[in-house]
């Protein structure tokens, strides 16, 4: 009978279309972390193949052969091709989903703005290769920083891909947020639910702990009510997660290439196949108006996801000292805009 069942499986048993996924930036750090998990399967599943589209600068091209040569040797079961170039158009062609990790880092002695106004130029390049050669429904994550603002750049010269299809990384953010959660109640990670990052990718963020619960056997308890410390919550835990980044290096001499990677796998897949039923996940989208937040800004919010989709959770009641945090992160993320498109006049 065994046997039977196993022949009439074969039979019905279609294997997925690849998905194929475009990596920028592919040859650095964040990227050689990134590569393997997607081929892996952590990004969209078990069971969905994939094709890896890996770009990077002309620079790193022998590295990125490299990466490439790696990921042959792995032989894993869901890749079905790599793509290694240093030609953005190759890199697009027919992407369905693009994670732009490249860009420029600020180095000692740059200020913010120059910095914005060298990734200004990549980023607009980029989005006119998505425009005309990736899938109509191309999902974006931007990495790069600044986040936000690359991904409002690329919005802006990838018009014909949908604005909600364009998000940037906070899930990082969100994950770090979890963690200290978890690690000062002595909870495992995967009990801590619905914390929220507001705002920009950088140290005006605001991880919010007010709506963060504990799964328990009875039922969902209040973070704020098990930490019974609102000064904690209000200090030493928002600058933790805020420096996160900067202590990593300072332990390292390194970037946190592999949570950061982590952190992609995790936005993507919960995009692509869904958040559980009453929990929320941190994502930097385009701002529709909610919770008072200039419309158009690429602004991180809680949002659940089901069929492919996101939306912001609705009717969560702010407290005047979130008001104060979030209106200041917005501040931060509109004096961007400025700075970015006065970079663009200039490139005119």
């Amino acid at each position: 009978m065994g046997k039977i069942v196993r022949h009439m499986w074969s039979f019905t048993h279609v294997d997925k279309e690849p998905v194929i996924v475009l990596v920028t930036g592919a040859a650095g750090q964040i990227g050689y972390a990134l590569v393997p998990m997607i081929a892996r399967g952590l990004m969209l599943g078990p069971d969905q193949p994939v094709i890896l589209h890996m770009l990077d600068i002309e620079p790193a091209a022998e590295a990125l052969e490299g990466v490439k040569m790696e990921l042959i040797d792995a032989a894993f079961p869901l890749l079905k091709g790599v793509v290694a170039t240093t030609d953005v158009v190759e890199a697009c062609m027919n992407v369905n989903i693009a994670v732009m990790v490249g860009g420029f880092p600020r180095k000692e002695g740059m200020e913010r703005k120059d910095v914005m106004s060298k990734n200004v130029a990549i980023y607009k390049a980029q989005a006119s290769a998505l425009e005309q050669h990736a899938a109509a429904d191309c999902k974006v994550l931007v990495v790069a920083n600044p986040a936000n603002t690359n991904a409002l750049i690329l919005k802006e010269f990838a018009p014909s891909i949908p604005e909600k299809n364009i998000t940037c990384l906070t899930r990082l953010d969100h994950n770090r947020a979890l963690g200290q959660i978890s690690e000062r109640l002595n909870v495992p990670v995967s009990e801590v639910k619905n914390v929220i990052v507001w705002g920009n990718h950088s140290s005006t963020q605001y991880p919010d702990a007010n709506h963060a619960t504990i799964i328990t056997s009875n039922g969902d308890k209040s973070v704020r009510e098990l930490v019974a410390d609102d000064n904690w919550l209000k200090t030493e835990f928002q600058s933790i997660v805020q420096q996160r980044g900067a202590a990593i290096i300072k332990a390292r001499k390194l970037s946190s290439a592999l949570s950061a990677a982590s952190a992609i796998c995790d936005h993507m897949r919960d995009w692509v196949h869904g958040t559980s039923t009453g929990t929320w996940v941190s994502m930097g989208v385009c701002s529709d108006g909610s919770y008072g937040i200039e419309p158009g800004l690429i602004y991180s919010f809680p949002v659940s996801c089901q069929n492919g989709k996101w939306s912001i959770v609705q009717g969560l009641k702010i407290d005047e000292f979130s008001r104060a945090k979030m209106d200041a992160t917005a501040k931060e993320l509109i004096e961007e805009k400025s700075t970015a498109y006065t970079c663009l006049e200039l490139e005119k």
